[in-house]
């Protein structure tokens, strides 16, 4: 009871003791739980209900013992506040025993320190009740003490926890100001304990200022980090913005754009009206302009190429909900109106302007030259049951062009054939290709030709556009890759429309291996490289377009006639053609040997054939052609070649020539 009721100021860190070296008495009465030994200190604290002291050293054990006190002094307080009025015995009692003089508490002392004694808590708690003391006070003091003798060890542990929390969280040595006011017990020692503590507290205040200092750096830092990071923030949205306007002023160069790139890019986006995939509104005063195009449909939006099949100044935007609203597909021929702009409205510009350049299309009228809700009931191209080539078309017209004579008689082609020009540079394929283009738009003119020249000189270009009466889509070799790929992707898509409405369709691809080096340039890599350095995704989409060559069931086809780079020197044009020779039904081989020696059409007449032919061919005219191949293959190629053309020279049709080799060959009537 001494030990908790103690309010004498006594010395509790360790390194007093050097100082009072005598009998251990001394020491127990002049620094209290520091003066006394460890098996005292062990049993006291058993006393306590302490648990786990045989694993403490002696400072812990007197900071377990003081809270341990600490948590059960409320009594004493009140006793303690008691004496003030001369009615407090125990605590005259233990000031008797150890020799000291009671002092009456006369301020509240600040929080007390982590290695104080029992006798500093007791103070600053009793000091409050001193100053409001009354008679009344000793029944209180007896209901607090019965109060407290009643709880059980389970509050006491928690509020000795409590009390430490808060001794920690209170580190402060602001009990110097109630040390200063308190008068010596001892005089020998209360001077060297108030030097002790002043040290104390001086060093707990420089480690106070210290931390206090520390976390303001840290606060300033933090504040200083998070202001980076908000104008950080502000910086990148910035930049999005700026990098957006800037990405609606990018658009085409040189007059055509970047294609799907460019698109997307320039294109894409809300838009000042028709943004945001909402249908335009026409007001009674606007003034409608007509338009028409191919749609091109990316990844959320279209746009009406109304210059050809690139991207241009003049496109129409359309929203997704008129695409879907009307049932359109990426090739369709739209019709339709914009609203022409008000005064004081920008005109629309190419180059750089503003990101909503782009008109956005107010009125659909026709879809392939049907109404709109006529359209939506059409079939879906790949539901449309493909089959072998049925139709013939004729190729010979005049009797001095020998060249489509020939591949008359060697590849004949059908309507919907699938088929292969394997040539070596220099061998004479584009002359091929334009009396191949002529013939068919001659004798054929129920079909719709379109000749996709894709990475070809543009003098070609020129060239195909002035004798070829078809539609010439190209790009040339000085644009983009991406270019490239767009203009056979939407030419393609195109036709597959035209199939569907039942129309024959014939497509010239030249060549399939320059396309399929644009789209490993263009397509993202997969990582899968092919001999050759080709990615293995990049030889898909060419096969996709071959791929879509079919003669449809009850009406339609498309022809697709390609070319293939051959004996070029390239690894990555040898892998191309190995990878799309098995998927043509028909092959035409042209010979650079021959083409040296100026004998034009350079044709191997042996190396080409087609699939299926007796499906094409009539059956005399099938064992007619078989007796002829019999024939050349006994010769040379040079010389087989030579004799079919000085026979086709003497004859003014095929028939003609086919009867005169049924004639004068042995067996021709077999």
């Amino acid at each position: 009871m001494s030990d908790t009721t103690d309010v004498s100021p006594d010395v509790t860190d360790d390194a007093t003791t050097p100082s009072v070296t005598g009998n251990a008495r001394r020491k127990r009465t002049g620094t209290g739980l520091a003066a006394m030994l460890m098996p005292e200190l062990q049993r006291l604290a058993s006393s306590l209900g302490i648990t786990g002291i045989g694993r403490m050293r002696k400072s812990e054990l007197i900071v377990a013992i003081q809270g341990a006190q600490g948590g059960g002094s409320s009594a004493p307080v009140n006793g303690a506040s008691d004496e003030t009025q001369g009615s407090a015995q125990p605590t005259q009692e233990s000031a008797a025993v150890n020799g000291e003089r009671p002092r009456r508490a006369t301020r509240p002392a600040g929080p007390p320190q982590p290695r104080g004694t029992i006798t500093e808590a007791v103070t600053e708690t009793a000091a409050p009740e001193a100053q409001a003391a009354e008679p009344a006070g000793d029944k209180q003091s007896a209901d607090n003490r019965e109060q407290s003798g009643g709880e059980g060890g389970e509050q006491r542990r928690e509020r000795r926890q409590r009390d430490r929390g808060d001794r920690q969280r209170d580190k402060q040595p602001v009990a110097a100001a109630a040390e200063g006011d308190k008068k010596p017990v001892n005089k020998d020692q209360g001077g060297e304990g108030r030097r002790e503590r002043g040290d104390r507290q001086q060093g707990g205040d420089r480690q106070q200022g210290g931390d206090q200092q520390g976390n303001r750096d840290n606060r300033d830092r933090d504040n200083r980090a998070d202001d980076d990071d908000e104008g950080g923030r502000r910086r990148n949205r910035r930049q999005r913005d700026r990098d957006r306007r800037r990405g609606g002023e990018r658009g085409e160069r040189d007059g055509g754009g970047r294609g799907d790139r460019g698109d997307r890019g320039g294109q894409g986006g809300e838009r000042q009206r028709g943004g945001g995939g909402g249908e335009p509104q026409i007001r009674e005063d606007d003034v409608l302009v007509p338009v028409g195009g191919i749609l091109d449909i990316l990844d959320n939006y279209g746009f009406i190429r109304t210059t050809g099949y690139l991207a241009g100044p003049n496109d129409v935007y359309v929203s997704m909900s008129q695409v879907r609203k009307y049932g359109l597909r990426r090739g369709d021929a739209v019709t339709g109106a914009v609203r022409a702009p008000r005064e004081g409205e920008p005109q629309q510009q190419s180059g750089n302007s503003r990101r909503d350049k782009y008109n956005p299309l107010v009125r659909l009228d026709t879809i392939n030259g049907m109404e709109p809700d006529e359209a939506r009931r059409r079939s879906e191209f790949y539901k449309l049951t493909p089959l072998y080539p049925q139709d013939r078309l004729r190729l010979e017209t005049e009797p001095h062009i020998l060249t489509t004579r020939v591949i008359d008689l060697v590849v004949p082609i059908g309507k919907g054939q699938r088929a292969l020009i394997v040539a070596p540079p220099k061998a004479g394929k584009t002359s091929v290709m334009q009396a191949i283009a002529n013939a068919i738009t001659t004798n054929n003119p129920e079909c719709h030709l379109m000749v996709v020249l894709v990475d070809e000189r543009p003098e070609e270009v020129t060239d195909m556009q002035r004798s070829v009466k078809g539609e010439v889509i190209a790009s040339t070799f000085d644009r983009p890759p991406s270019d490239h790929t767009t203009v056979a992707e939407l030419s393609i898509e195109r036709a597959k429309r035209l199939v569907e409405l039942g129309y024959d369709v014939v497509v010239l691809l030249d060549s399939v291996t320059r396309l399929g080096r644009a789209y490993n340039l263009a397509a993202p890599a997969s990582g899968r490289i092919m001999s050759g350095g080709i990615d293995s995704t990049a030889l898909y989409p060419p096969k996709r377009f071959l791929g879509a060559a079919r003669n449809i069931e009850n009406g339609g086809s498309l022809t697709i006639i390609a070319t293939a780079l051959v004996e070029t020197g390239s690894m990555m044009d040898t892998v191309i053609f190995e990878e799309f020779k098995a998927t043509g039904n028909a092959e035409l081989k042209l010979d650079r040997k021959l083409a040296d020696k100026r004998v034009f059409p350079a044709v191997d007449v042996l190396g080409s054939s087609t699939r299926k032919e007796e499906i094409l061919l009539a059956p005399e005219e099938l064992a007619i052609i078989y007796k002829l191949r019999r024939v050349l293959s006994g010769l040379e190629q040079q010389q087989a070649l030579e004799l079919l053309l000085d026979r086709l020279k003497k004859s003014k049709t095929n028939i003609e020539f086919l009867m005169q080799i049924a004639k004068t060959t042995p067996g021709g009537g077999e």
